[in-house]
C-alpha cells in the first residue's frame, strides 16, 4: 500500500519536474531575437540562436524578427519647390536593432509599419519640398534618397528601429498634369517642325532661284556663242558665194536658179501664176539650159556682200 502511494507520488513529481523543465526552456532561431518579460516587466533580450533557459511559468517569451523588413508606402502627392505636384511612390527597408525599446514603443511590426509610414511621408514632403521637379526626377535623386533615409533613421531610432534604405520607385506628375505637359511638348515639337519645314522651303527656294539664274546665264551664254558661230558661218557662206560668183557668174546664176526651181516646185500643192516669158523661166528657153543672150548677167542674182 505504501509502495503504491510512493510510486504515485514519484510519478507526479516526475511529471511536475518534466513540466517545469519544459516550461523553463526556449529556443531562439537565426532570424529572430527574444525578449523575456517577467510578470509584465522586461527582463532581458536574447539574440544568440540556440537553447536558452527562463523562469518557468512567470517568464513570457516574445519573439521579434531581426531580419531586414520591407515597408511599402502608398503613393503620395508632394509639392516640389517649383510648385509642381509630384506623385511619389517610395519604399523603405528597416531592421529592429533594440527589441526592448521596440516592444515598449510600438509593440508589434504592423504597428511599427504604421508609424514608419507616417514618418516616411513627412520626410518625403520635407526633403522633396526643398528641391525642384527636375532635381527629383533627374539631377539629385540619389542624394535626395540618402537625405530621406538619414532623417527617417534619426526619427525611427526612438522606436528601436534602424532604417537600412529608402528608395523612390517612381516620381511622376499627376495624370492631368502629365497630359498638359504632353500637350505642351507636342505643340512645341509641332512648332519646331513647322519652323524646320519653313526653313527648308526657304532654302529650297533659294537653291531653285540660284539654279534658275545659273540656267538663264548658261542659256544666254550658249545663245550668244551660237549666234557668234552662226554669224561666222553666215560670213563664211557669203564669202564662198562671193568667191564662186566671181569665178563663174553664169554657172552661179544657173545653180541658183536650179535651187530655186527645186525649192518652189516641190509636191506641196503650191501653185504659181507666171507669164511664160517671166525671168523665173529664163533657163527654159534653151535646150542647153542657157539664159537668153545679154540676160545672164542681168538675171543672175547679186553676189552676197562679204561680212565686215
Amino acid at each position: 500500500m505504501k509502495a503504491g502511494v510512493a510510486g504515485a507520488v514519484a510519478l507526479i513529481v516526475a511529471l511536475v519536474a518534466i513540466i517545469v523543465g519544459w516550461s523553463s526552456l526556449f529556443t531562439v532561431s537565426q532570424t529572430e531575437q527574444v525578449l523575456l518579460v517577467r510578470l509584465g516587466e522586461p527582463v532581458r533580450v536574447v539574440t544568440e540562436p540556440g537553447l536558452h533557459f527562463k523562469a518557468p511559468f512567470i517568464d513570457t517569451v516574445i519573439s521579434i524578427d531581426k531580419r531586414i523588413l520591407d515597408l511599402e508606402n502608398p503613393s503620395q502627392e508632394v509639392i516640389a519647390a517649383d510648385q509642381k505636384r509630384l506623385v511619389v511612390d517610395a519604399f523603405a527597408r528597416y531592421r529592429i536593432k533594440n527589441a526592448l525599446r521596440f516592444y515598449q514603443s510600438v509593440g508589434s511590426i504592423p504597428a511599427a509599419n504604421v508609424q514608419l509610414t507616417t514618418l516616411l511621408n513627412a520626410s518625403l514632403r520635407r526633403v522633396l519640398g526643398e528641391v525642384t521637379f527636375i532635381q527629383v526626377v533627374r539631377d539629385e535623386r540619389e542624394g535626395l534618397m540618402a537625405r530621406i533615409r538619414t532623417q527617417l533613421d534619426k526619427e525611427a531610432e526612438g522606436y528601436g528601429i534602424s532604417v537600412v534604405d529608402v528608395r523612390i520607385r517612381r516620381a511622376d506628375l499627376p495624370e492631368q498634369n502629365s497630359q498638359a505637359v504632353y500637350q505642351r511638348m507636342q505643340t512645341e515639337r509641332q512648332r519646331e517642325a513647322a519652323e524646320f519645314r519653313a526653313q527648308g522651303g526657304q532654302k529650297a527656294q533659294e537653291i531653285r532661284s540660284k539654279a534658275d539664274r545659273e540656267a538663264t546665264v548658261i542659256i544666254a551664254e550658249a545663245n550668244s556663242e551660237a549666234e557668234q558661230i552662226r554669224g561666222s558661218g553666215d560670213a563664211e557662206r557669203n564669202r564662198l558665194f562671193a568667191t564662186a560668183y566671181s569665178k563663174d557668174p553664169e554657172f552661179f546664176a544657173f545653180y541658183r536658179s536650179m535651187t530655186a526651181y527645186e525649192q518652189s516646185l516641190k509636191s506641196n500643192d503650191t501653185r504659181f501664176l507666171l507669164r511664160p516669158d517671166s525671168d523665173f523661166f529664163r533657163f527654159f528657153g534653151s535646150a542647153e539650159g542657157r539664159a537668153p543672150a545679154g540676160g545672164a548677167a542681168a538675171a543672175a542674182p547679186a553676189a552676197p556682200a562679204a561680212p565686215r
